[in-house]
């Protein structure tokens, strides 16, 4: 029986149900995006380019740090998804309360990392000195809410797999406006600068974690959560692990890479550093926009695994590059033409804003390509493959940005230089995953051809 909050995937058509279970992921994302931006938003307009360059400085290594956890939600959405397209609601209910037990987990030891490591990292990425002790504070504070990450992301991972992406939307939509008025009070009131914007986004995440908390004690049936029955265990954190590492590790060197470029930007001076900043921050809700869709693949395509329905995985695949190909364009494009607005939105310094158009023209303008190769690692994760996936991101593309930086960028030191090399590897890289898609398949469909036979044999 399907709720009314809850999505059937394994049944009827899927194109609409797919762009219904993308739309509130995308809002929930664009609310997520707010905390960070946000902060750059009063930052850049009340405490000037310096600290909005030292909040900028720290963007690629904290998504670094979180990659991680968001890696280990997509192992909790597939395993899920499975268990619940099979209808085994013992599984099932084991899982919600592995998640949480590794949500508390995950998010303590991220806790000490993001302290512990943030001023070395930094220094290796050649953070400017007259910027690297506001990116300091703003990390150590920043890292104090990774329990309240982990948990609030692995609760969403929890509901998105049965079809609910309601209600992580209204828990992010309240502690958003709440981030947003705290931000401003701190800023505005008391005169905090980089120190208050952290801990008005770290009071956040936490009323985001507990609210998802809550929720799930008083649901019902499979969903409840029991705190005294909160575990780990060895299968069910393994079998998370085994799809949730990959995807953490990839999203890990990933922004690995990403850190390298930001520091080879960072020899180009702190208003350059700010320009990126603040592109970043527009393309981050094309980003999670298109995002949005390869976690819809990903979910439809493990619910249907698990109920052995896999003459709907190619169809699944097709309508969600279409999707993300309509997103991609429309959004990528659109943000590019109105840059001139939508950097003002961030500074007023028309050389921070120059810059930024620098990287919106080559890379927001391109994310469509990003999208495409998202959605197909989307289905290959739902199909429950996700070390392959990982391999072929990694060489496709971080690989090839690393050997880039090291070659092509010594000889043509410019900022269009290092951002050309976005599109290039997400070309590659879709290729590539497509090539594996159709192996896959094929092997797929004849072991599932063979399962048929052996059924009918007398």
């Amino acid at each position: 029986m399907v709720k009314s909050n809850e999505i059937d995937m394994i049944n009827g058509k899927t194109l609409k149900k797919m762009i219904f279970f993308s739309i509130p992921i995308i809002f929930t994302s664009v609310f997520q995006l707010l905390f960070n931006t946000v902060d750059i938003i009063v930052i850049g307009r009340f405490s000037g380019s310096t600290a909005l360059a030292g909040v900028g400085a720290t963007s690629s290594l904290i998504n670094l740090l979180i990659s991680l956890l968001i890696g280990i939600s997509m192992g909790i959405s597939v395993t899920m998804g499975k268990y619940c397209g099979a209808r085994d609601y013992k599984n099932a209910s084991d899982t919600v309360h592995n998640a949480i037990g590794l949500a508390i987990i995950a998010g303590t030891i991220l806790l000490f990392v993001g302290i512990i490591a943030s001023r070395p990292m930094l220094e290796l990425m050649g953070t400017p000195n007259e910027i690297i002790d506001l990116s300091v504070l703003y990390m150590k504070i920043f890292f104090l809410g990774s329990p309240a990450a982990a948990l609030y992301n692995f609760g969403a991972a929890l509901l998105r797999s049965i079809g609910d992406t309601k209600r992580p939307l209204y828990f992010l939509i309240t502690s958003g406006i709440v981030n947003v008025v705290l931000n401003l009070f701190f800023v505005i009131v008391l005169k905090m600068s980089v120190e208050g914007v952290a801990i008005a986004t770290i009071i956040a995440q936490y009323i985001s974690a507990i609210m998802m908390i809550l929720f799930l004690k008083k649901s019902t049936g499979y969903m409840h959560l029991d705190i005294k029955k909160i575990k780990l265990q060895k299968e069910k954190v393994k079998t998370i692990l085994r799809i949730g590492l990959p995807a953490g590790v990839q999203g890990i060197v990933f922004s690995i890479s990403n850190v390298l470029i930001q520091s080879s930007i960072n020899i180009f001076g702190q208003l350059v550093i700010a320009g990126n900043t603040a592109a970043i921050n527009i393309e981050g809700f094309v980003y999670m926009s298109m995002n949005s869709i390869y976690q819809s693949t990903l979910s439809f395509t493990s619910q249907n695994m698990g109920a052995k329905k896999y003459h709907r995985i190619d169809k699944i695949l097709l309508q969600g590059l279409a999707i993300v190909s309509v997103v991609g364009l429309v959004l990528g494009i659109g943000a590019y033409i109105c840059g001139d607005f939508l950097l003002g939105i961030f500074t007023n310094d028309p050389k921070v804003i120059t810059f930024g158009l620098n990287r919106m023209k080559i890379v927001s303008a391109t994310y469509l390509l990003c999208g495409l190769m998202d959605v197909t690692v989307g289905s290959l994760r739902g199909m429950g493959y996700s070390i392959l996936p990982m391999i072929v991101s990694l060489t496709g593309a971080c690989l090839f940005r690393v050997i880039w930086i090291f070659t092509i960028f010594q000889i043509y030191r410019t900022q269009e230089s290092l951002y050309i090399s976005y599109p290039i590897s997400w070309i590659l890289t879709t290729i590539a995953h497509i090539c594996c898609y159709l192996v896959i398949r094929k092997k797929l469909l004849k072991q599932n051809d063979e399962i048929k036979k052996g059924a009918l044999a007398p």
